[in-house]
């Protein structure tokens, strides 16, 4: 029995010692083919690679699938967060610039209706400054408003702002600068003057075309809404605060919706002139809405302040030119002696006024801010 137990044992121990030597021998042949060719992978790399095709998904077209990257860059790539690409670059516009409020230019001229040098010089003033627009604080057609001399006292030098114009002057001082074709850009008001004559108003009313009734009316260009006003006697719907005209214009301010409401006419509720204050044209005009009042009358240049907003006084256009006298408590400044106009420009944030005598000389500047 101890026989066979050693027999068997001697067998068990022969066949091991060949399984090693086998073994041995294969492990030998393998590192011998790396040394021979070092690019041929390892075992294991060999089982990483089929480990890679197989979990990777299959291809959905004929064409062969890659060969799969080595795991250690696979690995890598998953390993590594993709970098984010980079946008194509735009360019940041710069920053707008702020608009500029438009500005409206306008001229105010008063008691100037006189045909000559005066008034001519005036006008060429005017024109060098290319208005949008010419307002009238009345006077315009001395001495007593006859249909016989309108045309030489306005057209002849601002036929070029009236449409439509039906006058003889094809040519003015005005015409070469004029950039609103078709539009009237002359509005007047009615001076006494203008009512010396059997048929009143007739040619007044006749020479021009303007809003409303014409004898008073109202406009807006830009962000001014002008009130003009009729202060003669002859005026059907009165002259005083309660009359239907002073409630047409308490009813139209209260309505306006422009920054700036100007109203102007021709007798000066305040002035220290030789034709002094016409009082019954003292309507509450601050407490209605107006920014600004606008008159004649008197032939010099006042500005004063009644009411907490300015009054002017504008008589220079190219009458006869009068002294000013003793100035009232609200006069703030004032002047004569030489024909001028007043230059007024308006934005949504500012108007502001000047008057420049015919030499060009800036004799008053004033201006309103909201």
């Amino acid at each position: 029995m101890a026989s066979k137990i050693d027999s068997r044992l001697k067998l068990a121990t022969v066949l091991l010692v060949l399984l090693l030597t086998a073994q041995l021998g294969a492990c030998a042949i393998v590192a011998e083919e790396q040394q021979s060719n070092p690019s041929s992978p390892s075992a294991t790399e060999g089982i990483q690679e089929v480990t890679a095709s197989v979990t990777a998904p299959t291809a959905t077209t004929d064409t062969p699938a890659p060969t799969p990257a080595m795991t250690t860059e696979t690995a890598t790539a998953t390993a590594r967060p993709s970098p984010t690409p980079t946008a194509t670059p735009t360019l940041t516009p710069p920053p707008a610039a702020t608009a500029t409020p438009e500005t409206v230019e306008f001229a105010v001229i008063g008691d100037y209706g006189l045909a000559g040098e005066g008034e001519a010089a005036v006008a060429a003033l005017i024109d060098s400054w290319e208005p949008d627009f010419i307002i009238t604080v009345g006077d315009n057609n001395y001495p007593d408003g006859e249909a016989e001399t309108i045309d030489a006292n306005i057209g002849q030098y601002y036929a070029g702002y009236i449409h439509p114009y039906q006058g003889q002057y094809t040519t003015t001082v005005s015409t070469e600068n004029v950039s609103t074709e078709g539009v009237n850009r002359f509005f007047p008001t009615l001076g006494n003057h203008d009512f010396y004559n059997p048929d009143g108003a007739g040619p007044y009313l006749d020479y021009f075309t303007l809003p409303g009734n014409e004898r008073y009316y109202d406009f807006v260009w830009g962000a001014v809404h002008l009130f003009a006003l009729n202060s003669d006697f002859s005026e059907p719907d009165g002259i005083n605060a309660g009359s239907v005209q002073a409630q047409w214009l308490q009813e139209q301010l209260a309505a306006s919706t422009a920054p700036w409401q100007l109203v102007y006419f021709h007798v000066a509720p305040y002035a220290s002139g030789l034709h002094g204050s016409g009082d019954w044209m003292r309507w509450p005009f601050e407490v209605w809405g107006a920014d600004v009042v606008l008159s004649g009358h008197n032939h010099h240049y006042e500005r004063l302040l009644v009411g907490g907003i300015p009054y002017f006084v504008n008589g220079l256009g190219g009458g006869a030119i009068y002294a000013v006298g003793e100035t009232l408590p609200e006069t703030q400044t004032s002047f004569s002696g030489v024909h001028g106009a007043m230059r007024v420009a308006a934005t949504t944030e500012t108007l502001t006024f000047e008057f420049i005598t015919r030499h060009g000389e800036i004799v008053d500047q004033y201006t309103l801010s909201k």
